[in-house]
């Protein structure tokens, strides 16, 4: 590619990612990974599951003990959104009672057969994502990703949320030695108007911000050298505790946008 090729193509990526996140990219991302604008009226499969990869019907974290079972009837895309809806209605399932139906979606691997293969993973680069969280005691929205091996450390959690503070989002690492570096911050209340998430994932570096504003860094020989891949997800209880009268339902995480540069 010449020169004036490159240039205009990084000019259309920049464009592009400033005119639907009102937020460009730095000039040193690389080459425009995943474009996730979630067009259309369903969910693209090729890039997206709705479960994680141990559970292709339904799932949940039992060791989170969290109070929901997520189905794929609570993902959906409607105007350019995804939406995760969490609802009361109870499910019996690996032995226990679930009084929440939630969704979420994973672009890793469909299962764990050698030939199963991640939807979208990527080592190194920069991933946004627009968003808007629920309100409400009980409710644990999160983005975050996970290695592409199915095992479940490292783990880096782009963002966090408990419903009841949805101005104090967090942000932690979890390295593969079991050790774990979070902040929680203070910021707009995330569940009015759209906000913006992005990490910088460097091989010695973790570098997050929200709506434009640098939260939290790890540097280190810790931080992740392999493929990893994106969830989102609606989770309900666990350490969000559980919800109150007060909590209205249906209650729906939407996610405006997902992209990903690869490093320069």
């Amino acid at each position: 590619m010449t020169f004036r090729g490159r240039a205009l193509r990084a000019l259309a990526v920049a464009v592009l990612a400033f005119g639907a996140t009102g937020c460009p990219p730095p000039a040193e991302v690389g080459a425009l990974l995943l474009d996730e604008g979630f067009p259309g009226t369903a969910l693209a499969r090729s890039r997206w599951g709705t479960c994680h990869w141990w559970g292709p019907d339904g799932c949940t974290i039992l060791t989170n003990d969290e109070l929901e079972w997520y189905r794929a009837e609570q993902v959906e895309v409607r105007g350019g959104v995804l939406r995760l809806t969490a609802r009361p209605e109870v499910t019996v399932a690996e032995g226990r009672t679930f009084p929440y139906l939630s969704g979420m979606v994973s672009s890793g691997r469909p299962g764990d057969e050698p030939t199963d293969r991640p939807r979208f993973a990527f080592t190194y680069g920069r991933v946004e994502a627009r968003f808007r969280v629920p309100r409400g005691t009980g409710l644990w929205p999160a983005i975050w990703m996970l290695p592409v091996t199915n095992r479940s450390l490292p783990e880096i959690d782009l963002v966090e949320v408990y419903g009841h503070a949805p101005d104090r989002p967090s942000m932690t690492f979890h390295d593969s030695a079991g050790g774990r570096k979070r902040r929680e911050v203070q910021t707009a209340d995330l569940s009015v108007g759209w906000h913006t998430v992005v990490l910088d994932w460097s091989r010695d570096r973790l570098t997050w911000s929200i709506d434009g504003v640098d939260r939290f860094s790890v540097t280190g020989a810790q931080v992740p050298r392999e493929p990893m891949y994106l969830v989102a997800n609606l989770a309900v209880g666990g350490p969000a505790g559980a919800p109150t009268a007060a909590t209205r339902f249906p209650a729906t995480f939407l996610v405006d946008s997902v992209r990903v540069w690869a490093a320069p």
